[in-house]
């Protein structure tokens, strides 16, 4: 009956339109008046003092770096340096795209950026190359979305906090199935233009590729800093978001001199805005697990499915139906804290590798990014692109029906995911 409870209050709100991270809270509150004892002074207690941890740190920090280097010229530079480097390929213009994106995600660590930096710049040079309107946003749409999976993913550092988990063994997870779903699109871009006839870039020198790389160097050097920095033991992921923070302005004010005085208040307090949305769903989630965690529904659920006798392989489908459904409702990182701690301790009693089960929920919300009615990747294309919602989603196709292929490799073949990390970390 609490259960119940707690997400029919929860999914009410949400229908009324409430925002999710109230519609969280108010949803526990009443929960927790009606079925224990607890003094509403908790409720306070649990708000702030979920907020009250240092890896939490690393989220406003990797927000503020992607936008000092977003708001300079760094993504020009990355496409630049991507068109020399697979731009003779058939498809080369929207590959180069893609590749773009890869190495910017890297660089950003959020979808929505990615899409906004990589589309603004490409779209309108892939129309002018040839190719339609939806072959230019679709590709970038849903390239884009790997902004999520690529370390330093705010995403995965959600997830980690949440079950207790090894941030940087998650960011070193999400490696590999980024450069593998790039590559899908990648593949799918090339059968399209090569179907189409179009005809290949000239092949660029290795001068002129060596040229684009020392241009772009100075942005490419922060996911060195980022991965490096944690894994050769420098400093932990939420020290090495501060150090990015730190260069990304050093470079875009005093290298690539993109960064005027003026701009650096409103790169603040963008980031500001967006970090502060993102601690206060995760707050107002803590306050929910916290509920979920004393009246012991995840237990519950665990037996529940334990006792329907699911091996792990059916039990992933069905997480992946649910991950699915929800992200069509619902911001990645709300989603995690609410789904996760249903989820991991069933997946750990089945012998599902916790890091992997990370990736596979990262995966399911980058494709959230690209549905209805909350996929914000979507919105982003459709206001750069000047394309409906409608018309960009039916552009988005092919690229989303080629994730949804790769979830389902990333999905069944665990080593995709623990390759690195158990190269770094022994396994």
């Amino acid at each position: 009956m609490s259960a119940l409870t707690l997400f029919g209050l929860l999914f009410l709100f949400l229908f009324m339109g409430i925002p999710i991270a109230v519609a969280l809270g108010l949803s526990t509150v009443v929960s927790l008046l009606i079925f224990t004892y607890d003094p509403p002074m908790l409720v306070a207690q649990k708000l702030f003092g979920s907020l009250d941890k240092f890896a939490l740190m690393a989220i406003p920090l990797f927000i503020l770096m992607g936008n000092f280097m977003s708001h300079g010229g760094t993504a020009k530079r990355i496409i630049k340096f991507a068109r020399t480097v697979v731009g003779h390929i058939p498809g080369g213009l929207p590959i180069s795209a893609i590749f773009a994106c890869i190495i910017f995600a890297a660089v950003s660590g959020s979808s929505p950026a990615t899409v906004a930096a990589i589309g603004s710049l490409m779209i309108s040079s892939i129309k002018e190359d040839g190719y339609s309107n939806a072959f230019s946003v679709g590709s970038i749409a849903c390239a884009g979305s790997l902004g999520i999976l690529m370390p330093p993913s705010i995403v995965l550092i959600v997830y980690g906090i949440t079950v207790d988990q090894s941030i940087g063994k998650l960011f070193m997870a999400g490696v590999m199935p980024a450069i593998f779903l790039g590559g899908m699109l990648m593949l799918v871009t090339y059968l399209a233009a090569k179907k189409e006839g179009r005809e290949k870039l000239p092949r660029a020198s290795l001068r002129e590729i060596w040229s684009a790389f020392k241009d772009a160097i100075w942005g490419l050097l922060v996911i060195i800093i980022v991965i490096g920095g944690i894994y050769g033991g420098l400093f932990t992921p939420t020290e090495a978001a501060a150090v990015s923070a730190v260069y990304a302005f050093f470079v875009s004010k005093f290298i690539y001199k993109d960064l005027a005085w003026k701009d650096i208040p409103k790169v603040i307090k963008a980031s500001a805005i967006t970090a502060a949305m993102i601690m206060f769903i995760i707050a107002n989630a803590m306050i929910f697990a916290y509920f979920l965690t004393i009246e012991q529904i995840p237990q519950a659920l665990t037996q529940w499915i334990i006792s329907l006798n699911l091996n792990k392989y059916s039990f992933l489908i069905f997480v992946n139906v649910l991950l699915l459904a929800a992200g069509n409702f619902m911001e990645p990182s709300s989603l995690i804290m609410i789904l996760a701690p249903l989820i991991y301790p069933i997946a750990v009693a089945l012998g599902i590798d916790p890091i992997h089960l990370g990736v596979i929920i990262t995966v399911n919300m980058e494709i959230g990014m690209l549905t209805p009615p909350v996929g914000l990747n979507l919105f982003v294309a459709s206001g750069i692109s000047g394309l409906s919602l409608q018309e960009t989603i039916k552009a988005s196709l092919p690229w989303f029906f080629a994730l949804l292929v790769g979830l389902a490799i990333i999905t069944y073949i665990p080593q995709i995911s623990l390759f690195l990390p158990n190269i770094i970390y022994g396994g």
